[in-house]
């Protein structure tokens, strides 16, 4: 008895380039959310990263009753914290210290070696897209902010506002603003939100 197989049939070329118009058309609506997505993590991470380190300063500033600064630094390379460091309102790595960090913040954690770093963090590649200002109590530029032995702001000019957005305008970009009260208090808000019933409003 003759058994016949059955034929195999191949994709045709036409199946073929519906396949890959399809995939196309996919991939052009979701690429412009995954880039959002991504840059508004990077927001979001940044300012995590900036609360965390004032409220390191402030808590220090507490339990050693003695004036402690947080500041904004730039670095030549966004991964490395090294000496190459400087004050910048624009900064997105930062120090927790007790003494001036500029040009120092390649030094190891310590409480004799100035300028006696308690905590510092670069943000590396994931700042790339973030920028963040600092703005005083007149919204003039400030990258320092100094807590005494109470947890308060001690120093005339201090960083009062962080706005952390992202590198390029638009309106699918969350912008987050951290805030710093006269009593040390630190807080994240989105300036977006209208709602004055919204906890998130600045």
């Amino acid at each position: 008895m003759d058994m016949k197989r059955p034929g195999q049939r191949g994709v045709t070329l036409i199946e073929l380039v519906v396949v890959i118009a399809v995939v196309v058309m996919l991939l052009a609506a979701v690429v412009p959310n995954v880039t959002a997505w991504v840059r508004n993590t990077q927001i979001r991470n940044v300012a995590t990263s900036l609360q965390a380190g004032l409220q390191r300063a402030r808590a220090e500033a507490m339990r050693r009753n003695t004036p402690v600064r947080f500041s904004l630094v730039s670095l030549s390379n966004s991964a490395v914290m090294d000496d190459s460091c400087a004050l910048s309102e624009r900064g997105v790595a930062w120090v927790v210290s007790l003494d001036d960090p500029a040009g120092k913040c390649g030094t190891a954690a310590s409480d004799t070696t100035a300028p006696r770093i308690i905590d510092k963090n670069a943000t590396g590649s994931g700042g790339k897209w973030v920028v963040v200002t600092g703005r005083d109590a007149t919204n003039g530029d400030a990258e320092t902010v100094l807590f005494d032995g109470f947890g308060r702001v001690a120093n005339a000019g201090a960083i009062t506002t962080l706005d952390v957005e992202n590198d390029t305008t638009g309106d699918d970009y969350r912008a987050l603003r951290i805030v710093v009260g006269m009593g040390g208090t630190v807080r994240m808000c989105e300036p977006k939100v209208a709602d004055n019933n919204d906890p998130r409003k600045c």
